[in-house]
């Protein structure tokens, strides 16, 4: 079974949150392309510039400064982008995950920290 993603997007305020997933991702699948935003109102803007944006994966966190998740979510539905995003997040709280399932483009939630076993037990 193959990646079915060209690209990833990791949004999350951590820098090193983001530079870990970075390298975990480019071990399990060198081929792809990955983004880091530290805000989701640069994700969107790189969303809106992008010459093309399928086959991209969205990695999303919860709770961030500035714009959240959820904050994040509702602007991308309003834009009708046709994305999977997952959300990738450290809350604990229950809420959160059947929150997630409320937007259409919200594919499932996954527990940081992020490993290559979840890698490639979710999208492979």
């Amino acid at each position: 079974m193959n990646f079915k993603y060209d690209k990833v997007i990791l949004i999350d305020d951590d820098p090193i949150n983001n530079l870990i997933n970075r390298k975990i991702f480019s071990k399990t699948v060198p081929d792809v392309h990955i983004f880091e935003f530290l805000e989701g109102k640069n994700a969107l803007q790189f969303l809106e510039s992008a010459e093309s944006i399928e086959n991209t994966l969205v990695l999303l966190d919860i709770n961030m400064p500035i714009m959240n998740g959820w904050d994040f979510l509702d602007i991308f539905t309003s834009k009708g982008y046709r994305l999977d995003v997952w959300m990738l997040s450290s809350s604990i709280d229950p809420r959160d995950e059947v929150k997630s399932h409320t937007y259409p483009s919200v594919k499932g939630f996954i527990g940081k920290p992020l490993s290559q076993d979840k890698i490639k037990d979710t999208f492979f």
